[in-house]
């Protein structure tokens, strides 16, 4: 199921609005063959990695797959009528589909078939793979992630006059692959107006451009900014005087999975106090600036109880700068006794 989990990861920020999804073809301890999604409207991981394989399959091989074949017609044949056919005995499977249509049902359609299936193999490492996905395909909303660079003392910007950069070269890099791997950009007009940036994919190849969605109030805009006259210009949404909330149904209803918010401080902020972030990446320098912009103000929580408390939190050190990655909690009423 690793060596699975490696083929699917390749298909990251190219499948969707499919999931990523990787499989492999094993005799004992031998690899025969594998596959994993390429893109939307290609062949499964699945069918990729049977048809590299000769008939007949040898009867001893099991299929490993991060997830739950599908068993409905969509853009491609059903992946669980073809393991059938090709007379696969034995299937282990990752993660079940969360589609509440699908789930479990190509399981059953298996082992209906007289076919050995394990499910549950590695499962959360297969369902975080497809974290975005696994949201939008139950509620119809994009998954939500906040990222920015701040100082120490939680500012975004440095004194007027001055870069705008705190952190390193380095965290900024490691920062720009998630535009790779998500749908769409959202930041404010001030972002634009201040910094006017790109918001593009530009050391990463083979991914497809995020959409582009600007926040404005005024609707008012540079005319030049970098966003309105580059290649991918039509890829580039304004939404004025709209709550975000209603800005992140309209984009799931347009199949955008995935968001990043990258700024500005109003933005972000607006992200937590209406409890829309489903993960943080947070760059912090190790630096105070007391810049103008925070990175989170915002209306704050009443109490500490009804704070915003982050959990399967992972730290990396990037050079001199800190990269915090969690998911923010529930927030659940709570008393002393």
């Amino acid at each position: 199921m690793r060596a699975a989990l490696i083929e699917a990861r390749k298909g990251l920020g190219k499948t969707s609005p499919n999931p990523a999804v990787g499989a492999v073809l094993a005799n004992g301890d031998h690899i025969i063959a594998r596959g994993y999604h390429r893109q939307a409207g290609g062949d499964h991981a699945e069918v990729g990695c049977l048809r590299k394989v000769a008939e007949p399959v040898p009867p001893e091989a099991i299929l490993y797959v991060t997830l739950e074949p599908c068993s409905t017609r969509g853009r491609t044949a059903p992946c669980a009528n073809y393991i059938i056919e090709r007379k696969i005995r034995s299937v282990v499977i990752g993660a079940i589909d969360p589609n509440p249509q699908h789930r479990g049902r190509a399981v059953e359609l298996l082992r209906a078939s007289g076919i050995d299936v394990i499910t549950g193999v590695l499962e959360q490492e297969c369902a975080q793979l497809n974290e975005a996905f696994n949201k939008w395909i139950v509620t119809g909303e994009p998954f939500v992630i906040a990222k920015c660079g701040m100082s120490l003392d939680g500012h975004l910007t440095r004194p007027p006059g001055e870069s705008r950069w705190l952190t390193s070269e380095s965290s900024r890099a490691h920062a720009h692959k998630l535009r790779a791997v998500v749908d769409a950009i959202i930041v404010g007009a001030e972002t634009i107006r201040r910094d006017n940036p790109r918001l593009t994919i530009r050391s990463e190849r083979g991914y497809t451009q995020p959409m582009r969605v600007i926040l404005t109030k005024s609707g008012r805009l540079p005319r030049t900014a970098k966003v309105f006259y580059d290649s991918n210009r039509d890829r580039t949404l304004i939404r004025r005087n709209k709550i975000l909330r209603s800005v992140l149904r309209d984009l799931g209803r347009r199949k955008v999975t995935s968001v990043l918010i990258e700024g500005g401080g109003n933005v972000l902020s607006q992200a937590f106090d209406q409890r829309l972030v489903d993960k943080v990446q947070i760059y912090i320098a190790p630096i105070f600036t007391g810049g103008s912009v925070l990175a989170f103000g915002g209306k704050g929580a009443a109490s500490t109880a009804r704070s915003v408390r982050l959990g399967s939190i992972s730290y990396q050190r990037i050079g001199e700068d800190v990269c915090v990655i969690g998911y923010p909690n529930p927030v659940v009423n709570s008393t002393r006794e």
